[in-house]
């Protein structure tokens, strides 16, 4: 099995070549108290056994100057991908994405809230953002978006409206599962599995709250395969926001998968990423 890590981030040790502009005006705690430059990460990535990476741009460090991801990732094009983010709403928008293709962005992300704010997903239906969407629609490119429970329903139009992008949901949009099978709590995210441009990024907050109350890997994640089927799940570290190694947080995703069957693991540990970034199967 190929694995493959579609949410790692990295954070440059050159402040004056890459210098810290956070979204939303601060800077996440994990970022200044566990950066972790491009080569830190490959050199995790050899120990952890991981092949390739597409590696999601910090927002909260870096705003919407996706230098750093974008070098980073050409420094190791064999390895590794860019997922960068822009201002959605900016009227030169479809200029700026172009800009960063051209560069090697790989894809994008819309960070609505999560570490440093409350979730807003006002900006994911503004329509100021459509012509956008139009473009990635046209070049190919993946969207991840950052978002809870209350941003589904925007999250569900944009699908609709837009089937040609891929659509990820990062942190499988933090569903609560405490209530434990048949997880009625979670309703809204399984709501989500009619639309099949809407994928889900499986990462160390998901596996953390089934070992909670009433919910278990065992019971959780088949109910999600055959809701979604695995070629529409992939595995992302969120290495090193979460804590632990890249090895440890990996292997805690193995346990917690170890329930499927070996061929919706190798989706979700590699063949849905390539999917969704094919340069990585190059």
């Amino acid at each position: 099995m190929q694995y493959v890590d579609i949410h790692p981030h990295i954070i440059s040790d050159d402040e004056k070549r890459y210098p810290p502009a956070p979204l939303f005006g601060k800077r996440s705690d994990w970022s200044q108290e566990r950066p972790n430059t491009v080569e830190a990460l490959i050199e995790a990535m050899d120990d952890a056994g991981v092949a390739k990476a597409a590696v999601v741009h910090s927002s909260t460090t870096y705003g919407f100057d996706n230098c750093y991801v974008v070098d980073g990732c050409n420094k190791y094009a064999d390895r590794l991908v860019a997922v960068g983010s822009v201002d959605m709403l900016d009227d030169n928008v479809c200029s700026v994405v172009r800009h960063w293709a051209d560069k090697g962005l790989a894809g994008l992300r819309i960070f609505t809230g999560g570490s440093t704010k409350d979730f807003d997903p006002s900006e994911l239906d503004d329509p100021r953002s459509f012509k956008a969407w139009d473009l990635l629609g046209e070049l190919g490119l993946p969207m991840c978006i950052q978002t809870g429970p209350v941003g589904l329903p925007q999250v569900t139009m944009l699908a609709e409206r837009f089937p040609n992008v891929a659509i990820i949901l990062d942190h499988l949009g933090r569903p609560d599962v405490l209530d434990g099978a048949p997880y009625a709590r979670a309703a809204s995210l399984f709501e989500l599995a009619s639309v099949p441009n809407i994928y889900l990024k499986l990462t160390p907050r998901i596996f953390g709250d089934v070992k909670k109350e009433k919910a278990s890997a065992e019971t959780f994640f088949p109910k999600v395969v055959e809701a979604f089927g695995a070629d529409r799940m992939a595995w992302g570290s969120n290495f090193p926001t979460s804590p632990g190694t890249l090895a440890q947080i990996k292997a805690d995703a193995e346990a917690g998968l170890a329930c499927l069957s070996d061929e919706d693991r190798s989706w979700i540990f590699g063949r849905t990423a390539l999917k969704l970034y094919p340069q990585l199967a190059g």
